[in-house]
């Protein structure tokens, strides 16, 4: 993967990776990003192995010579998690966002890996599923902040004023680079915004949270949930082919 340049790999590099350490340290699966079912949380050191897939996986990508295998790994993880995990509660209660929510949260991460071996194997047409799929992901994130905008609201750091705002801001923001990756209008710049405003999520939300809460495992897994959408964010950014101008 000599021709994928590492700052377009590692930020998603580092939220892999720091997600898995994450769980490492509290021996357990990514809480609710991490839908795993009961008999797998059963199975002995199911959890270990797969923070240690995890690990792994993000130091592969940032490595020129793994990067390939890292990529390939990133699908197969996430589309377990999207599919394996999130998918059979999503067909049971489908008209529940949240479920989607997750699905997306996860399917945009399978997203960033397809879309680096798509850049590899410079496959116009895998690329242009990647960018696709993370808008799909992105539209999901958008109508989320709209239906759940009162927690939204609630997470919004308390010296910006007109929290409700900024969760509906933040969601029409979702929205509309989700819709301009799906239609392929402007998408790099979409996606780069995207990026953006996900990175201002880690920086002004999640790293202050666990600033104040430096032993909870939810703050944690946040922050490297965080950093990893808008690692893929920016892989999105870096190969993304637009079907328009």
């Amino acid at each position: 993967m000599n021709n994928l340049s590492l700052v377009n790999r590692l930020p998603f590099a580092a939220g892999m990776a720091g997600l898995g350490a994450v769980c490492l340290v509290f021996r357990d699966f990514a809480l609710q990003w991490q839908s795993a079912p009961e008999w797998v949380k059963l199975i002995p050191f199911a959890a270990i192995v797969s923070a240690l897939w995890l690990v792994a996986t993000g130091i592969a990508l940032a490595v020129r010579r793994l990067a390939f295998a890292g990529a390939v790994s990133a699908i197969v993880l996430f589309g377990v998690w999207a599919f394996v995990f999130h998918g059979p509660l999503v067909a049971q209660q489908p008209t529940q966002l949240y479920l989607w929510l997750g699905m997306a949260e996860t399917g945009c991460l399978m997203a960033a890996g397809l879309a680096l071996i798509g850049a590899h194997r410079q496959d116009a047409r895998m690329l242009q599923g990647a960018r696709i799929v993370f808008g799909l992901c992105a539209v999901v994130f958008g109508l989320s902040h709209f239906v759940y905008v009162d927690p939204t609201a609630k997470m919004v750091p308390a010296w910006l004023p007109f929290p409700l705002a900024f969760a509906y801001l933040t969601g029409a923001g979702h929205l509309a680079a989700g819709l301009a990756l799906v239609s392929g209008v402007k998408a790099r710049l979409a996606a780069g915004m995207e990026a953006a405003m996900c990175a201002s999520f880690v920086i002004l939300l999640h790293v202050p949270r666990v600033i104040a809460a430096p032993a909870s495992q939810l703050e944690w897994t946040m922050v490297c949930v965080a950093l990893a959408i808008a690692g893929a964010a920016w892989v999105i950014r870096s190969y993304a082919t637009a079907t328009k101008v």
